[in-house]
């Protein structure tokens, strides 16, 4: 037998649904997994921002800010700098990766830039071509940031001795 809602006993009726604040709702995409995605057949230029994860499986050219983790799939095409929580590559990336926690570069995808995080995993199969800077404080600073302090640095004075750089472990 097929019911039909007009043909159903009336139920009770729900109270009206009230739409969470803006902010709040900004707020919690990160934690709910609500996730933002850049379709194969995209190709965007510019910058990127996203209140929680992002994936992306097209093309993307520019900035990618994200509060939350971003993903590239294998087919992806990144020419970007990237800030986040997390960020796995399993495609094609160009450019700059700062997040606060990993960095995951996964088989058959392919990093030339500089990588700064907490922890760096690069699978059997990965290629990465640049630097890595695992810090405890990775979000801190931009990678531009730190570029210019160690350029400083570099640029002492000929007559100065130089002092080695001291490692904290």
């Amino acid at each position: 037998m097929i019911w039909r809602r007009d043909d159903a006993e009336p139920e009770q009726a729900e109270p009206p649904r009230v739409p969470a604040p803006p902010e709040r709702k900004d707020r919690d995409m990160a934690e709910n997994g609500e996730v933002t995605i850049v379709g194969a057949g995209a190709r965007l230029e510019g910058n990127v921002v996203s209140a929680g994860n992002l994936r992306i499986d097209g093309q993307v050219k520019g900035q990618i800010n994200a509060d939350g983790d971003v993903v590239l799939s294998p087919q992806s095409q990144v020419e970007a700098d990237i800030r986040s929580q997390n960020v796995s590559v399993a495609g094609r990336f160009k450019g700059n990766i700062l997040v606060k926690g990993k960095a995951h570069l996964a088989r058959g995808g392919r990093i030339d830039g500089n990588i700064t995080s907490k922890t760096l995993v690069v699978e059997e199969g990965g290629i990465f071509h640049g630097q890595s800077n695992m810090d405890a404080g990775a979000g801190s600073g931009s990678p531009s940031t730190q570029a210019a302090q160690q350029s400083a640095g570099a640029a002492s004075k000929e007559g100065e001795e130089k002092k080695p750089d001291q490692v904290k472990v």
